[in-house]
């Protein structure tokens, strides 16, 4: 269900930020707090030893600014989790299940905090309260009942600490599963796969203070003013400093062409600045066509002048190179140019700064990893950096910008459903059992398995599983036909209401609650984009005394389910320093863990890449031939995008404006190239159904609104998790298993204007 109230369709403004997103982010956060409470948590929002922001990963500079380290959408994340609203027995003795799924995604985060377990058994219409006690011995219970330990899966969301998720994936393994999909399976694990096999690591190689460095900066299918407005401050920074930024998306972004820094007298005041210098918006999933003609063009140029390629570097460090070389000469660049939308002119001035830069730091966001070819994508974009030598060394390297603030930090505590040798080695030695080998499953093999009852219990720490899942109908039958399910959530959302024949709800603390035990106030540590690892602390009290941190949590359902002596749950809950000795043990990179941590900025994790080492089998960074996609497209059909709106993260939906695009009042809306929509007699306002037929099953979506816009022809973009059911389960990333959220061959036809929805 969605709002859609009074839709109104604005042009989209000129810039921003600036006075505005300040005057924004206080009234939201004031309509549900105190000023006192709130501008008390936003002195210590993103501060040294304050509170990490549960939204984006974007890292913190180490300068932090006094007049407030967080950005808009930051605020308003932290006013979701904080806010003065609870939502406790009393409210779901009132709403009844049906009740409860007839209401929008925003409504129901609307209602607060939760504040006692809750049970939902076969047969009720409502949830009831239940003691924590009776609750973990449900759960011991049916994992215990199961057949085989294959038959649990245990989901994490990025907004997990380091010390939960590793106490989370221990209990897993003991239990006898490597069943641990995450978030990150559904948004940048491509990333991931494509990293690791071109560079020998999973994560991005460029720090914060590269980009003060950089000479150029590519940033390919992200829209940071929604996504991670920080970043917008770092670009600023970049281009005062006399780099060159192209964004590369097929929606014209306002944020990724002006910005007004509010935390600067020009961004208040003045006209702001410029951030790209180029916007090239082409058409969705062509990027590695993209890439392909400028890298052919850069070929060319370099049999003239040899220098524009680092061949010392390509030399030495790299393998792949001929091969790749001799596949990009017998490519037809007329056809590739075609396939990108793109004026020859606009891919010139591209391969231009291209040539004449070597400090280049590409970024890329979710515009890349959801697609069939995701990894392909990531790869692609590896073998440009590695032509120009642009990795391992200042201002220069990959830079994939994670969602959630956390997720990096659940992969690197073994959050991980393909872990590797070494993780399960350090494990089988520290604690003294053998966890299992094979490979568990992901997201997305995850509910197949559900929907064909191989799943029989699913427990998911954090997040909104039912919504941010693809095939959104499939998922609910997957997951109705779990025995058990169970959400530990901070707040009420549409997985709660898609559950199995019995539904647990265990209320978790989050990032603003204060955990003390035994007179002493514990914190938790986080692990931002760019691999710095840091404290975060909570300052308020819990909004009731049943509310407990995920670490408590795990650890009791570990004590109801395993019979074993080789963890002392209590006493990793005594002190989550005893928690962190452990990780000191088994991961590495977190070498005196309990005493680098307490450093204001915390630490840097070994980043190999980072220092042009290439931890690969064969020692160097590879490259590596890449295809393009192959989804032709049908007679009147168009390529879709699912994407976010301004007031929206993840699956946590603020309010119903997306003032960057000029929509308000509304979510179901569909943004098309201005002549498609003249082409099929449709104007501002009209209702439209999109549907589309893979493997011959119709999926439908009705009711959305036309919103004419600046994108390529043949392409649509919509909100998810709204267009989430035309997502077909098994279109996904190959490697990755990432689903296809981001290209979705889709057709429309014009609604009955009267039908009412």
């Amino acid at each position: 269900m969605t709002e859609n109230k009074d839709l109104r369709i604005e042009s989209p403004p000129k810039s921003v930020a600036g006075i505005k997103a300040v005057f924004i982010a206080m009234k939201n956060i004031f309509q549900v707090m105190p000023k006192s409470k709130a501008i008390k948590v936003l002195y210590k929002l993103n501060q040294k030893e304050g509170v990490d922001c549960p939204g984006c990963a974007w890292p913190d500079p180490k300068n932090r600014s006094k007049l407030g380290e967080y950005c808009e959408n930051g605020v308003k994340a932290i006013a979701e989790e904080a806010m003065e609203q609870v939502a406790g027995p009393s409210f779901f003795a009132t709403h009844s299940i049906d009740d409860l799924r007839a209401k929008s995604d925003y409504w129901l985060g609307q209602q607060g905090r939760l504040t006692h377990p809750m049970v939902l058994r076969p047969g009720e219409s409502h949830y009831l309260p239940i003691s924590w006690n009776e609750a973990n011995a449900c759960i011991g219970e049916e994992l215990k009942g199961l057949s085989h330990p294959n038959e649990a899966a245990f989901y994490t969301s990025g907004r997990t600490s380091n010390e939960a998720a590793f106490l989370y994936q221990l209990f897993a393994r003991m239990f006898g599963t490597n069943n641990l999909p995450d978030c990150s399976n559904m948004c940048h694990e491509s990333s991931g796969v494509a990293l690791s096999r071109t560079l020998g690591s999973t994560k991005g190689s460029v720090t914060l203070e590269d980009f003060e460095k950089a000479e150029l900066i590519l940033v390919f299918g992200q829209n940071p003013a929604t996504n991670h407005p920080r970043m917008l401050t770092s670009l600023e920074k970049a281009k005062k400093k006399g780099a060159k930024i192209v964004s590369i998306n097929p929606m014209k972004e306002v944020g990724l062409v002006h910005f007004k820094n509010p935390q600067t007298v020009q961004g208040m005041l003045g006209g702001g600045v410029e951030i790209s210098d180029f916007y090239l918006q082409v058409r969705i999933n062509e990027d590695v066509a993209l890439l392909k003609a400028v890298m052919f063009k850069l070929l060319k140029i370099a049999e003239k002048e040899p220098s524009i390629l680092d061949n010392r570097f390509i030399s030495e460090k790299t393998a792949g190179f001929e091969a790749f070389k001799n596949m990009l000469l017998s490519q037809d660049l007329s056809v590739l140019m075609k396939r990108t939308g793109l004026e020859e002119a606009e891919i010139d001035a591209l391969t231009d700064l291209i040539a004449k830069r070597t400090k280049i730091i590409a970024c890329w966001g979710m515009g890349l990893t959801q697609h069939v070819n995701g990894v392909d994508n990531i790869q692609e974009l590896v073998n440009l950096l590695l032509m120009k030598g642009s990795i391992g060394k200042e201002g220069a390297g990959t830079c994939p910008v994670r969602g959630h603030s956390n997720v990096q930090g659940d992969r690197t505590m073994g959050i991980a459903e393909r872990p590797s040798k070494e993780l399960l080695d350090k494990i089988s030695e520290n604690f003294g059992f053998s966890p299992p080998r094979e490979d568990g499953y992901s997201v997305v093999d995850t509910i197949k398995a559900m929907h064909e009852e191989k799943v029989k219990v699913f427990v998911g720490m954090g997040g909104n599983f039912s919504a941010a899942a693809p095939d959104t109908h499939f998922t609910a039958e997957a997951l109705r036909k779990c025995n058990l399910t169970v959400h530990i959530s901070t707040k009420l959302n549409r997985s709660h209401l898609t559950h199995g024949k019995t539904a647990l709800i265990l209320p978790s603390m989050g990032r603003t609650d204060k955990y003390i035990k035994n007179g002493k106030s514990q914190f938790v540590t986080v692990e931002n984009s760019m691999g710095i690892v840091h404290s975060t602390q909570g300052i308020f009290p819990a909004p009731s005394e049943f509310v407990e941190s995920e670490p408590v949590i795990v650890a009791n359902i570990a004590k109801a389910t395993l019979d074993q002596d080789k963890v002392d749950w209590d006493f990793l809950i005594e002190d989550y320093g005893n928690i962190r000795d452990l990780i000191e043990k088994t991961i590495d990179g977190f070498e005196n863990f309990n005493e680098r941590i307490k450093k204001p900025l915390g630490f840097e994790l070994p980043n190999a890449s980072r220092i042009g080492e290439f931890n690969t089998s064969n020692k160097k960074a590879n490259f590596t031939i890449n295809q393009m996609m192959d989804n032709p497209l049908e007679a009147e059909e168009f390529i879709m995008m699912t994407t976010r709106s301004h007031d929206q993260f993840n699956t946590t939906i603020y309010g119903l404006d997306d003032r960057y695009r000029g929509v308000f009042n509304g979510r179901m809306v569909v943004f098309m190239n201005g002549e498609d929509a003249a082409r099929n007699n449709l104007k501002k306002g009209d209702k439209i159904t999109l549907f589309n037929n893979y493997e011959n099953q119709e999926r439908i979506v009705e009711g959305f609104s036309v919103v004419p816009y600046d994108l390529p022809k043949g392409c649509l973009a919509t909100y998810f998790p709204e267009a989430n059911p035309l997502v077909p389960i098994g279109l996904m990333a190959h490697s990755s298993h990432t689903p296809s959220s981001k290209s979705v061959r889709v057709k429309i036809r014009l609604m009955n204007p009267n039908l009412k929805l």
